[in-house]
C-alpha cells in the first residue's frame, strides 16, 4: 500500500477528520488532503510526527513494510476548535472550542464549555451578551443568570425575569426586588402577584402599608387610587414601570 493510501486508512481507523489530523500536526486540512491524494509528500519532520502519532515505524508508514497486527482502535473523544485569524481589540473575531471535557473559548464571539467574549455561548459564559447554563453579562440568559438584564431559571439583575427572580425589577414565579411581580412577590416598594408583600401591595392576598386584595375584583376607581398612591409615595417612578402596575 502506498503512503497516501496508508495515511487515509490510518486516519479513518483513528476516527479523525482531515481537519483534526491537521490540528494534531499543526498543518491545514488542505495540506492533509493533498497528502492523501498523493499530490504532495510530507517533509521528513512531518513524516516523523506521523510515525509517532500512529505508533508505526517509518517503513510501515510509507508502505515499505507490512504493518504489524494491531488491536482494535476506537475513535478518540470528539473535539473541534476554530480560531479566526482576524482580531479586534486583541481578541479573535470568532473562537469555537467544543468537545468532551472543559474547552475554553475567548473571542468577540466565543463558543465553548467555558466562554468569554462580547457574545458568549457555553455551559459557563461571561460576556456582554451571554447564553449558557450559568451566564453572566449585560444581557444574561441561562439556567442561572446574572446581569443588568437577566433571564433564567434563577435570575439576578437590575431587570430580572425567571422562575426565581431577584432584581431592581423582578418578574417571576417567585420575585423579590425593589419592584416585583409574580406568583409570590416581595418588594421594598411595590409588589403585585398572587401573594404580594411590599410597601404598596396588590394581589389576591396582599400585605403592606397600602394593600389591595382580591385583584380580580379591583375596579377602575381602585386602580386610579393605586396610581395616585404610587405617584405620591414614589414621584420619580418611570412611566413605563408605573404602567406595569396600573395598565
Amino acid at each position: 500500500m502506498r503512503f497516501h493510501e496508508n495515511l487515509m486508512q490510518l486516519r479513518r481507523e483513528k476516527g479523525l477528520s482531515q481537519e483534526e489530523l491537521g490540528y494534531e500536526l499543526n498543518v491545514t486540512r488542505q495540506t492533509v488532503s493533498k497528502w492523501e491524494l498523493g499530490q504532495t509528500t510530507p517533509e521528513m519532520d512531518k513524516l516523523m510526527e506521523l510515525s509517532r502519532f500512529f505508533e508505526l515505524s517509518m517503513d510501515e508508514l510509507v508502505g515499505n513494510a507490512p504493518r504489524a497486527e494491531s488491536v482494535a482502535v476506537y475513535p478518540r473523544a470528539y473535539h473541534y476548535e476554530y480560531k479566526s485569524e482576524r482580531t479586534l481589540w486583541g481578541l479573535p473575531l470568532v473562537h469555537v472550542n467544543i468537545g468532551i471535557g472543559i474547552r475554553k473559548a475567548k473571542g468577540i464571539l466565543a463558543i465553548g464549555t467555558v466562554a468569554k467574549g462580547i457574545f458568549a455561548i457555553g455551559a459557563v459564559s461571561v460576556g456582554m451578551v451571554s447564553i449558557g447554563a450559568v451566564s453572566v453579562g449585560l444581557l444574561a440568559i441561562g439556567a442561572l443568570a446574572a446581569g443588568i438584564f437577566a433571564l433564567g431559571g434563577f435570575s439576578l439583575g437590575a431587570f430580572a425575569i425567571g422562575g426565581i427572580a431577584v432584581g431592581l425589577l423582578a418578574l417571576g414565579g417567585v420575585a423579590a426586588g425593589m419592584y416585583a411581580v409574580g406568583g409570590f412577590a416581595s418588594a421594598a416598594r411595590v409588589a403585585m402577584g398572587g401573594f404580594a408583600q411590599g410597601h404598596i401591595a396588590i394581589g389576591e392576598a396582599a400585605k403592606g402599608e397600602y394593600a389591595w386584595q382580591k385583584i380580580a375584583e379591583l375596579t377602575s376607581a381602585d386602580y386610579a387610587e393605586i396610581r395616585s398612591t404610587i405617584l405620591r409615595e414614589y414621584p420619580r417612578i418611570w412611566a413605563w414601570l408605573l404602567h406595569i402596575f396600573v395598565s
